[in-house]
């Protein structure tokens, strides 16, 4: 896996998000990698930007990545 930046990695993130979480899991696997490399505990996402702007979606967002190793924090 190359070395991209933490903006690259929460960008394809999103993307996959809006195009129907089109290989989400690849994604969520290289924003840990990059989370790992530079000892982040968190990531912090823009809700504005996710499918599902309530509490629901963002509960269900969190679950699912916390699933697959990274933590999920939504900013104000």
């Amino acid at each position: 896996m190359s070395d991209i930046a933490l903006n690259d990695a929460m960008e394809n993130v999103y993307t996959s998000l809006k195009a129907g979480n089109v290989d989400l899991d690849s994604h969520i696997a290289a924003l840990k990698a990059v989370m790992v490399r530079e000892s982040l505990k968190e990531a912090v996402f823009d809700p504005a930007r996710i499918a599902q702007n309530n509490r629901q979606g963002r509960k269900l967002m969190q679950s699912y990545f916390r699933k697959r190793g990274v933590a999920v924090a939504f900013s104000s």
